[in-house]
């Protein structure tokens, strides 16, 4: 069944891929058959790396994307990435930013830079794009995949997962093969084995295996924090159970430039040009 579901949603893709694609026309057709999944995390008003990200998807005829949330925030660009965001995401959830930008969660524990950040945004957000976050759910599913922004275990109260021992509550909080996550912008994979035993993988890539059970975040496109600046996108491929985080290069100035032409905190800037 999900291989008909995956089927029929790649045929009903078929014309936008030809008519809006920069592909080859070769490399459009096998496109439309792609059975892979691309997941992304915490853009961030940050629409160099976002597009870098749409491009490399678009180059490798990926078409099925999911956002896990924090769509804006921190980043000069929030319109304009929610504006992408509607028209080439599949499925988006909501991030603590995207709630805390329209009050719908509270920021009260966010640092000076990320309070100064969020007020910006909430100053900036046009009504539409208000309207777009404000309908976003905390929680996706799709076939024996689950999608949240925090933890799958109480995910509106936004906790951040960086241990196995933690890992082994969230194993408990949600049914499917795998779950995948963002918010903290440090990717990170855990796996889970038939005697409940959770440990770390390598996260850059993995094959599922039927044995296990996965916990894998997808780090961020728009402010990486493992030291590496480089937008992050996850890719699973639905056919081999592989997934592959791949990292994508993108012009750190001209968001620099932007970030501090907004008047936004400079720190921001500062770190997105390595990656902390």
């Amino acid at each position: 069944m999900a291989f008909i579901s995956n089927f029929i949603h790649s045929l009903m893709k078929a014309y936008h891929v030809y008519k809006e694609s920069s592909l080859h026309p070769f490399r459009k057709i096998l496109s439309i058959f792609c059975m892979k999944l691309a997941i992304i995390s915490d853009i961030h008003g940050n629409l160099e790396a976002f597009q870098a990200v749409l491009d490399f998807l678009d180059r490798e005829g990926i078409k099925e994307v999911i956002c896990l949330g924090d769509v804006v925030g921190y980043g000069a660009n929030p319109n304009e990435c929610v504006d992408l965001v509607k028209a080439t995401m599949d499925q988006t959830i909501a991030g603590n930013h995207d709630w805390g930008a329209i009050g719908l969660t509270d920021t009260s524990y966010f640092n000076s830079v990320a309070r100064a950040a969020i007020e910006w945004t909430a100053k900036t957000l046009t009504e539409d794009s208000k309207e777009f976050l404000k309908q976003l759910p905390l929680t996706r599913k799709k076939d024996d995949l689950f999608f949240v922004h925090g933890t799958p275990l109480f995910p509106e109260s936004w906790n951040y997962l960086f241990r196995s021992l933690d890992a082994q509550r969230e194993f408990e909080s949600f049914t499917q093969k795998a779950c995948f996550i963002g918010h903290s912008h440090t990717p990170l994979a855990f796996a889970q084995n038939q005697r409940r035993m959770v440990f770390q993988l390598n996260y850059s890539e993995c094959t599922f295996e039927d044995d296990r059970r996965y916990i894998i975040n997808v780090g961020s496109v728009g402010q990486p924090r493992d030291m590496d600046p480089d937008a992050a996108v996850g890719v699973y491929d639905m056919d081999t159970r592989r997934f592959t985080l791949q990292r994508i290069p993108y012009n750190i100035r001209a968001a620099q430039e932007k970030i501090l032409k907004a008047g936004l905190p400079s720190a921001l800037a500062e770190r997105i040009e390595v990656g902390w």
